[in-house]
């Protein structure tokens, strides 16, 4: 849209469809989304509009709701569900707190993509073999990518906490500040455009698929959770003493009692399964436990003022409005409920049955399309409009053979 015409105030509109267009274009049959495929009006969010800073010419990006013609939000909106999870905290007097741990690979441009990702060429000619995890060393050749990315985070109003270079070949990750769920999964989608837009302009290319590389660990994008009381900002986890609540122990609760359901919203494409197949740091379980990282949901060393639980389970290649949707109201249900959790559990452990997960995107819909708990906190059109798309990219997935199908299977008798 023109300046002009935004600052006009002129409404813009788009199909009702587009919320459920599949990755690679196509979309499901419109009974999914209203069989007339009408409008949806696109709203935008005036603390969220941003002059972009990598843009040679100037050029703005304004976050939009996407709200039906009758006004209210539209259910196929992930952002408009997560509006929603918050509101229900806030009708029970609480607000919840999150932040989100992005990991994503920087590689050298990839023109044929039957080829492996490769790292950039470094400053020393060669490129890096996976012996820089948590290095300060720079011979990578990125600092001048990260320098303009510092910079565009800091014109877009994204506050980073930490950066470091994380486990996997030319792989890094960004803690952003924890605050309002709606602000960290806005800043997370912005994060992950600038990302992209500013590696295109350094001649290199952001990954944030869930597991890139074989042999290598996969990109997570973790999620840190707190609940306070509104008004006073007390966190409700923790009691006068400073020992856990009941309201900590339902939210855990509801958290195990949610993840088989919503793994699906956590881990969307069939890649997000080759990361969590390969279970170091990235546990595929409903387990929780106090700071051991082989848990799904753990809960990290600190203060009680700071007590909160990390759901491990989703990837880089999450929806963050959807992830942080699912693993909110999947905490809120046990807290309405008083859900009370498994033991923890601590040290190597086998995970038992009731607490695995589903380990293939085939599995995780099907689990999901037999969720009761799923429809009840987001909607039957959502759910089995979400199912449909991701039913169609399942589909297109095993439309083709793969390299190892040729290489391994073709000699077989």
């Amino acid at each position: 849209m023109t300046a002009e015409g935004f600052l006009e105030g002129r409404r813009l509109q788009m199909a009702r469809g587009v919320l459920l267009q599949c990755i690679m274009g196509g979309y499901p049959p419109a009974r999914f989304y209203g069989s007339d495929d009408g409008d949806l009006a696109l709203c935008p969010d005036p603390g969220q509009i941003h002059r972009l800073p990598w843009s040679d010419q100037p050029r703005a990006l304004a976050i939009c709701d996407a709200d039906e013609l009758t006004g209210e939000s539209s259910r196929l909106s992930t952002r408009g569900q997560l509006k929603a999870v918050i509101a229900r905290y806030a009708e029970r007097g609480l607000a919840p707190v999150v932040a989100t741990e992005l990991e994503f690979f920087v590689f050298a441009p990839n023109t044929d993509p039957t080829q492996p990702f490769q790292p950039p060429l470094g400053l020393d000619g060669r490129r890096e073999d996976g012996h820089s995890a948590f290095s300060v060393s720079s011979n990578n050749g990125l600092r001048p990518f990260f320098a303009e990315v510092y910079q565009c985070m800091a014109a877009l109003g994204l506050p980073r906490d930490t950066f470091m270079h994380e486990m996997g070949v030319s792989q890094f990750e960004i803690n952003l500040l924890h605050g309002d769920p709606l602000l960290l999964a806005d800043q997370t989608f912005l994060f992950k455009h600038l990302l992209k837009e500013v590696a295109l302009k350094h001649g290199l290319t952001v990954v944030c698929m869930a597991k890139p590389l074989a042999h290598t660990p996969g990109s997570s994008m973790h999620i840190h959770q707190s609940v306070v009381e509104l008004g006073s900002g007390r966190n409700v986890f923790s009691d006068s003493a400073g020992e856990p609540t009941a309201t900590f122990r339902h939210f855990i609760g509801g958290q195990q009692a949610g993840m088989a359901d919503f793994t699906a919203l956590f881990a969307p494409n069939v890649n997000s399964y080759q990361r969590l197949c390969h279970p170091y740091a990235s546990p595929n379980n409903a387990c929780w436990s106090h700071d051991n990282r082989a848990a799904g949901l753990r809960i990290p060393a600190s203060s009680p003022v700071a007590r909160r639980v990390e759901n491990r389970l989703p990837g880089a290649d999450a929806n963050p409005y959807l992830a942080i949707a699912a693993s909110l109201a999947a905490g809120l249900h046990g807290i309405e409920h008083e859900l009370e959790p498994s033991a923890a559990i601590q040290g190597e452990f086998q995970v038992p049955d009731h607490l695995a997960l589903p380990c293939t995107l085939h599995a995780a819909l099907e689990r999901l399309k037999r969720s009761s708990l799923a429809k009840e906190l987001f909607g039957k059109e959502f759910i089995e409009g979400y199912i449909a798309s991701k039913t169609m990219e399942l589909t297109s997935f095993f439309d083709e053979i793969t390299p190892w199908e040729r290489r391994v299977l073709a000699a077989q008798a």
